[in-house]
């Protein structure tokens, strides 16, 4: 079997999360989502962990079509601690046994959907998540994670640098475009009526290997702008901030949220360095090689937009840090990158496709 490629930032993130990971030990647990970007970081580490620490978990994963990940991805697939189950998060038939620990991570942040069918978005997000807690009710749950989104927050005042989990913001409800941030703060407040212990972590902007290159995410457009010979075009000024936490960091700190963190007291998940999507860019172009920027807008004279988190309440009641620099998070997705597909940077430089700036 070749080596693992995430082999270094696998070994990372059992040495940053083994406390919480050996509390898993002998444990079972049941993930949605498991094939998405959070869920595929999730099965590499607590299988790799599985296998350094003996840990002898037992993990099963729902999942609408078990062989297609199987064939894209068939080491980890068929790894001897995991377990698929065939169905959809709004109607999958109960797995049998009890499972301790459900992390509910199912519903992409996905733009097309939110914009072409917002409604199929929104009962998404809000159906799965009362199945999966009705489940996790049955399941005698001593701990349940849902993944929850910045969104939830609506539009970011210009004038706070980062947003805490006690902003009162919220998305616009006479848009439909809110679809997605409406559906998780429904899917929150479905947990705290529950009365189950859940656990909520609200994420924001992430980067590594598995990401998406053909979304709506910027900074996986510019990687693919770079990996193909193009240079990166910013259709906009460039000027408003987000801020991005690597996928190995990501883990660790849902495995903390998970175990460590208060039932229905949301913790704001990602980095609280912010840098503009101009400066994101040529963060990009450098850590490819590159020096290949052009910004097409104009400055509109007005306050760039932000989505930049306060991580004060993680820092202090979880322990958890930024480990990993902006820098150091872009090389190793282009690395990885690269030894995924060896044609990357053989690409003539004919067109520069658009990013935005999600």
């Amino acid at each position: 079997m070749p080596p693992n490629p995430l082999a270094a930032d696998l070994d990372e993130i059992v040495s940053l999360a083994e406390p919480w990971l050996r509390r898993l030990a002998g444990e079972r647990l049941f993930i949605t989502g498991g094939t998405g970007f959070f869920g595929r970081w999730l099965l590499e580490a607590l299988t790799w962990a599985d296998d350094r620490l003996d840990l002898r978990l037992r993990i099963t994963v729902l999942s609408r079509d078990p062989e297609t990940f199987t064939r894209r991805a068939s080491a980890l697939a068929t790894h001897h601690a995991l377990d698929w189950w065939r169905g959809d998060v709004r109607d999958f038939t109960p797995p049998p046994g009890s499972f301790p620990f459900v992390i509910h991570a199912a519903t992409a942040a996905s733009e097309q959907l939110n914009r072409t069918q917002p409604l199929l978005m929104f009962d998404t997000i809000t159906s799965g998540t009362r199945h999966v807690l009705e489940f996790a009710d049955r399941a005698g749950c001593a701990a349940m994670l849902l993944t929850s989104s910045g969104a939830v927050y609506g539009p970011q005042p210009t004038h706070i640098e980062r947003l805490d989990e006690n902003h009162a913001g919220a998305p616009d409800p006479n848009s439909p475009a809110s679809a997605y941030g409406e559906g998780k703060r429904a899917a929150e407040f479905l947990c705290a009526a529950s009365g189950l212990p859940v656990k909520i972590a609200r994420g924001f902007a992430f980067v590594g290997p598995f990401l998406p290159f053909d979304a709506h995410f910027a900074v996986g457009n510019f990687m693919r702008d770079l990996l193909h010979g193009r240079p990166i075009e910013i259709q906009g000024d460039g000027t408003p901030y987000r801020s991005y936490l690597y996928a190995g960091d990501l883990v660790v700190w849902l495995l903390a949220v998970l175990l460590d963190g208060q039932p229905n007291r949301p913790y704001n998940v990602g980095s609280d360095v912010a840098v503009s999507i101009a400066d994101l860019a040529r963060a990009v172009a450098t850590a490819g090689g590159d020096d290949r920027v052009r910004i097409q807008g104009a400055p509109s004279g007005q306050p760039p937009t932000r989505y930049v988190p306060s991580i004060t309440r993680a820092r202090d009641e979880l322990g958890l840090e930024v480990w990993t620099p902006l820098d150091q998070a872009l090389q190793r997705t282009l690395r990885w990158a690269r030894a995924q597909d060896p044609s990357f940077e053989r690409t003539p430089n004919i067109h520069a496709i658009q990013a935005d700036a999600s």
